[in-house]
């Protein structure tokens, strides 16, 4: 299952039903799970470990050194989990020792061409990425989220559960999990109620997000009076008490 004219390390450790494309490499000490694919003229780069059932198309680069000015050639890591398709031209970085040394990607994603993922960076499970979407440094990307084409997100922004963000959208801050956003800088515009629904959230969930919608962002409260206001509307629906933690626990600020 590998092309004889690709390039497989001695170190390398490949699954059962791997297949690796023609003039692909596969450096050392990378970790390739059972039954993925890796396309033509794709590299994987030292200390990439990647789960079953991928597909890595044509010209990707995966696990290649952090873009980070201070990186010296220390040892780290990319993981990439189960099930994800990687569209071609993606770039995806190995952490950088300025932060915790490994970029982190979950289990079926659909990252689409030319997406790019820093250093460090943690990216969920089931989540799509559309066309070149760009994260830098040190960026977390909760499960179920869409990012669309050309969204950029700064470094050390976060990006919640089922958030969506609209094509072209550059988040500077942070955005709260189940909203949606746009823009250049990003501004909220709603609950990501289409999402939620295919997602299978209930209509008491939904509306439950959509009163504490309100609360933060069309009542005219600070944001401390209108996390009092969320809890006390909405404190025991588990998805009103995600959207407020991640609230309070944000340390670059939200879109507001």
């Amino acid at each position: 299952m590998i092309d004889q004219r690709a390039i497989v390390d001695p170190t390398a450790v490949l699954g059962s039903g791997v297949t690796v494309g023609a003039f692909s490499i596969i450096e050392p000490y990378v970790t390739i799970g059972d039954n993925t694919r890796i396309d033509a003229h794709t590299i994987v780069r030292r200390n990439s470990r990647i789960g079953k059932d991928n597909h890595i198309h044509s010209f990707c680069s995966i696990g290649d050194d952090p873009q980070f000015s201070g990186y010296q050639g220390e040892e780290t890591f990319l993981d990439v989990g189960h099930r994800n398709k990687i569209r071609e031209f993606c770039t995806l970085n190995r952490g950088s020792p300025a932060g915790t040394g490994r970029t982190s990607i979950g289990s079926d994603n659909f990252l689409m061409a030319y997406v790019h993922i820093a250093h460090d960076s943690q990216v969920g499970n089931q989540i799509t990425l559309a066309n070149a979407v760009s994260l830098a440094g040190h960026v977390e990307i909760g499960d179920g989220a869409t990012l669309g084409g050309f969204s950029l997100v700064h470094q050390f922004c976060r990006i919640g559960q089922h958030a969506f963000t609209g094509i072209g959208t550059v988040c500077l801050k942070d955005v709260p999990p189940f909203v949606m956003a746009a823009g250049h800088s990003a501004e909220p515009y709603g609950i990501n109620v289409r999402g939620l629904r295919r997602r299978g959230f209930d209509d008491e969930s939904v509306s439950a997000l959509q009163r504490a919608y309100r609360h933060l962002y069309r009542s005219g409260l600070d944001l401390k009076a209108a996390l009092a206001a969320i809890k006390v509307d909405g404190g025991n629906v588990p998805v009103v008490v995600a959207l407020a933690t991640f609230v309070e626990n944000s340390t670059r600020g939200i879109i507001r």
